[in-house]
């Protein structure tokens, strides 16, 4: 790979899946599911084997990664909590210091701001913007609202041609595949900051026949542990449990093999997607001048202890690939936890930008991706949405990992010892000192019962603008992407049009500075 100039701003591209864990790629060492191109995007550069979310769930978790503070501080509670317009992102630290940023798929905003500092944004969402899933912590956690995740999205898996997932996602590779190509022809290389996020593997698992066959019957794996006995669950999966009705029917082996059958092959037709991405930046020469970035929001459960989904600080759901390729960034995997609240750190230090006078919660992993030794920091997660009624946190240092929500018994892992989280050391007394050492990061970043009684206001309110909102004219606030088709491709003499080979943006407006000559 040629690399860039030095002192280059490189350009940037963040690539996102929905739901993927990382123990599901074979990079991380999975052994059925088939990701080459994200195997060979592991391979060139560095893949952290311990990156986690900052919470287990979509829009906090994607608006806590781009703004680099965590969603209690900036009340982005849950997957229906509106992204303040005020509150920086990376794409507004970047764009601050020239680059230029396109948003294409999922982030899931809430609320009328659909851009939080990207110019453009090629697609819409694949989810609503409103305040509909709102939850309700005055409720009985026995209490399930209409838009609650259930079982029917593991049990419909299954080959579709047509779905609405993949629809999704291929005009997402689309329009992000033609726009790397448009800006490989700027004149003026400005650097760019683009974002193609998928929403595969994301349940449901509707997949297509010949993705669905990539993968024999015999070579889907059960999961490694079984459904626990509720006596031995811990409070908040018996809540997630309940939540989807998951004992109401218990799943059989060949309907946990079938969904993991579907996850298997969504996973699949994502890197596939993933692969026409950097396939681009290869064709255009732009490879070697771009820094890749690939994660996910969260990871998916897929019937590991009877749970599915996410929404849980077990590894399955909080644990994400994270993996970092291009000038610079050394081949190399590293052990050590960091957090998604490192990237916006990161890119902002790879740009030559400075972050904002807020500052980060995360850390610059820019010395780690250069090969450097760098001091290992606590990794902090929150999950302040449906299935608990008190914020939940938590803190992994080192080998070990402590979830705090009160009402509920701590949980201690020793993720060295026991990496499938079974065994409870809170109450061991040999491993006391790290559980104090834990407590006191838990002590320093958060008042629980402050942060209830934020949480609950929010609800209130939204629950307000929601009810109102559903009245009367209704004005949605998600984001319509427009083309001026009249503008596109080749158009009378009269009409303004640009230049032959000038690059375009999806209205077909010339995407240079200068304005076009006319005729």
């Amino acid at each position: 790979m040629t690399g860039a100039e030095p002192g280059a701003r490189p350009n940037i591209v963040l690539v996102m899946a929905d739901q993927l864990a990382a123990s599901f790629l074979p990079c991380h060492g999975h052994r059925a599911v088939r990701a080459p191109n994200l195997a060979a995007l592991a391979g060139a550069g560095t893949a952290f084997e311990s990156a986690y979310c900052a919470s287990p769930l979509c829009a906090p978790s994607r608006s806590a990664m781009l703004a680099g503070r965590p969603p209690s501080a900036i009340g982005v509670y849950d997957n229906s909590a509106e992204l303040p317009a005020a509150v920086p992102t990376i794409a507004h630290v970047l764009r601050a210091q020239g680059y230029h940023t396109a948003l294409c798929g999922k982030m899931h905003f809430v609320g009328p701001d659909q851009l939080h500092g990207f110019e453009e944004r090629l697609t819409t969402d694949v989810y609503p913007a409103g305040f509909d899933w709102t939850p309700d912590w005055r409720l009985p956690s026995t209490t399930r609202l209409s838009w609650y995740h259930n079982m029917n999205s593991v049990l419909g898996t299954g080959v579709r041609e047509a779905a609405m997932q993949t629809a999704y996602d291929d005009e997402v590779c689309f329009r992000a595949v033609e726009r790397i190509r448009e800006l490989s022809l700027r004149p003026d290389r400005r650097p760019f900051f683009l974002v193609a996020s998928f929403t595969n593997p994301h349940d449901p698992w509707e997949v297509r026949r010949r993705h669905w066959d990539a993968y024999r019957d015999d070579e889907i794996d059960l999961p490694d542990v079984a459904p626990l006995p509720r006596d031995q669950a811990d409070p908040h999966s018996l809540r997630l449990r309940d939540m989807y009705g998951l004992d109401e029917r218990p799943l059989t082996d060949d309907e946990v093999q079938r969904a993991r059958h579907g996850y298997y092959a969504a996973i699949t037709y994502m890197d596939e997607r993933v692969g026409e991405v950097l396939d681009a930046l290869a064709t255009t020469g732009l490879e070697g001048e771009t820094v890749v970035v690939f994660t996910a929001d969260h990871g998916e459960m897929a019937g590991e202890r009877g749970l599915w989904y996410k929404m849980s600080f077990l590894d399955g759901s909080a644990r994400i690939p994270f993996l970092w390729r291009g000038p610079g960034i050394v081949c190399q995997a590293r052990a050590g936890p960091v957090s998604q609240l490192d990237l916006a750190p990161t890119l902002a230090e790879l740009a030559g930008a400075a972050p904002p006078e807020a500052g980060f919660a995360g850390r610059s992993l820019a010395p780690a991706l250069r090969g450097e030794d760098a001091a290992g920091a606590p990794v902090i997660s929150e999950y302040l949405a449906e299935g608990v009624t008190d914020p939940a946190v938590m803190v992994r240092s080192g080998r070990y990992k402590l979830i705090r929500c009160p009402g509920d018994p701590d949980l201690l892992y020793d993720l060295d010892a026991d990496p499938r989280e079974l065994r409870n050391l809170a109450d061991d007394p040999a491993h006391a000192r790290a559980r104090e050492g834990l407590e006191v990061e838990v002590e320093r970043r958060w008042d629980l019962a402050a942060l209830r009684r934020e949480v609950l206001e929010s609800q209130a309110q939204r629950r307000l603008v929601a009810t109102a909102l559903a009245r009367g004219a209704h004005t949605p606030w998600d984001h319509q992407p427009f083309v001026d088709a009249s503008r596109r491709y080749v158009r009378g003499p009269a009409a303004e049009h640009p230049r032959p080979g000038a690059p375009l943006v999806p209205g077909g407006l010339p995407i240079a500075d200068d304005p076009p000559p006319p005729g």
